[in-house]
């Protein structure tokens, strides 16, 4: 009931599947620069509302990421009308 035939392609699977989530950890770990959050944004835009109430779409890479936060007092007066 033995096959022995299967022997030298699962030890192939097997190492195949060890080298490949070799290389998936050692990725993570250098952090890849396919991976980084900067480089997926480039490109992409937001839709933003400006102050006079018009809808502009801004590149993402040039929104800063040390934003204030807005008060309510912003919030009621800072439409121009």
């Amino acid at each position: 009931m033995e096959n022995n035939n299967n022997q030298p392609s699962r030890r192939k699977f097997m190492w195949g599947v060890g080298v490949l989530s070799l290389l998936v950890a050692a990725g993570s770990a250098l952090k890849f620069p396919f991976l980084n959050k900067k480089a997926a944004v480039k490109g992409k835009t937001v839709k933003m509302l400006t102050q006079d109430g018009k809808l502009v779409e801004v590149d993402a890479a040039l929104i800063t990421s040390a934003r204030k936060k807005a008060t309510n007092s912003d919030l009621q007066n800072w439409i121009n009308k």
